[in-house]
């Protein structure tokens, strides 16, 4: 899906399709994150990007 959505942009110069494009590769960091720490994740909402032991997002 993030192919297609970003391959459309080209193609169309669509901003909700850039826009689509830019949050699915956000979730895909996060949960790649998440994986390989195990139940860590990276705590997006203080903007430092330390590593949180609880588990959440």
């Amino acid at each position: 899906m993030r192919n297609f959505s970003w391959n459309y942009f080209l193609n169309t110069g669509s901003i909700e399709s850039f826009l689509l494009y830019k949050e699915m590769n956000q979730i895909g960091v996060e949960e790649v994150v998440a994986v390989g720490m195990g139940t860590t994740a990276v705590d997006p909402s203080d903007g430092s990007g330390e590593l949180s032991s609880e588990g959440t997002v």
